[in-house]
């Protein structure tokens, strides 16, 4: 059942890219973050009152470092990505997302002082060498590198931020229950959404208002997003974790980009291309290798996608 649990919530996780990569059309990607993580913190403060309730002090006292981790989880993380997809594959998106491991063995060495061994390191020139072959593929091979553009440069700040977020989850408060704490999360990234979308409503050349096209398509597609990556996948992760541990568990984050990627070409039609399977093969090889980590403590960070 365990190893069940996480196959799912790694597919839901996966989702996200290909139904972000859809709703964007329809939706603005303002917009679609606000209204998620919304009805996210909605869902969770009904579900989880009693449990919030009881750390809200604590969460309110480390209001700082809670806000910093809001901002980068539940802010820039799918804001950029929602965007970017605009502009990019949810393919190249979720190629892009599998360096996070290596990115956060990086920051924790660099901010940290963590020691990084020699295949740590082995790994991390992997891992960033198969984005950055991804990239220049993208581009044709020719030395415009506008070719690659907008979308995969968003997509990248959205796998940076969600880098910095594992890292720095080391940060919060141990005694506050993780419900609690993406409970807070996502009220906390709410109300910075709500600033950023008035701007870009007022400022936007080109505003179409938040739904752009109103459909039970779009609708299911806003619903997924908010049961499945949002709330299911967290608490269907939590449960595995409970049941054969962290260490066991944290390979199952590696099908994010995987299952993302096979739903990009089985329900967008994108296209297969040897660059791609390369840079898989680069990055996973990479994340094989960063996986042997002095200190387990970044896992915590990808387990609440």
């Amino acid at each position: 059942m365990a190893y069940l649990l996480l196959a799912l919530a790694a597919i839901f996780w996966g989702g996200n890219y290909v139904v972000g990569h859809i709703l964007v059309q329809y939706v603005d990607p303002y917009g679609l973050s606000l209204i998620r993580w919304g009805a996210t913190t909605a869902l969770m403060l009904a579900l989880y009152w009693r449990r919030f309730s009881d750390d809200f002090s604590a969460l309110r006292k480390n209001l700082g470092i809670n806000t910093l981790l809001s901002f980068l989880g539940q802010v820039s993380f799918p804001l950029s990505l929602y965007i970017g997809l605009q502009y990019t594959t949810s393919l190249n998106a979720a190629i892009y997302i599998s360096s996070t491991p290596c990115l956060v063995l990086l920051i924790n060495h660099f901010i940290f002082h963590e020691r990084i061994s020699a295949r740590n390191i082995i790994g991390v020139i992997a891992s960033t060498g198969g984005v950055l072959y991804l990239a220049f593929s993208s581009a044709g091979g020719s030395s415009n590198i506008q070719t690659f553009g907008l979308g995969d440069v968003l997509t990248i700040i959205s796998a940076l931020s969600w880098a910095f977020y594992c890292a720095f989850l080391r940060l919060k408060d141990k005694t506050v229950k993780n419900t609690s704490f993406v409970a807070f999360s996502s009220l906390i990234g709410t109300i910075i959404l709500v600033p950023l979308f008035i701007l870009h409503a007022a400022l936007a050349p080109e505003y179409r208002g938040v739904i752009y096209t109103l459909s039970p398509a779009v609708i299911t597609g806003i619903l997924y997003l908010i049961i499945f990556p949002s709330w299911l996948s967290y608490v269907f992760w939590n449960k595995g974790v409970s049941l054969i541990g962290t260490t066991r568990s944290e390979i199952y984050t590696h099908l994010i980009p995987v299952s993302g990627g096979i739903m990009g070409i089985v329900f967008l039609g994108n296209e297969l291309r040897s660059y791609h399977i390369i840079t898989m093969i680069l990055i996973v090889f990479g994340i094989i290798c960063c996986s042997y980590r002095n200190e387990p403590k970044t896992s915590p960070g990808v387990m609440e996608r």
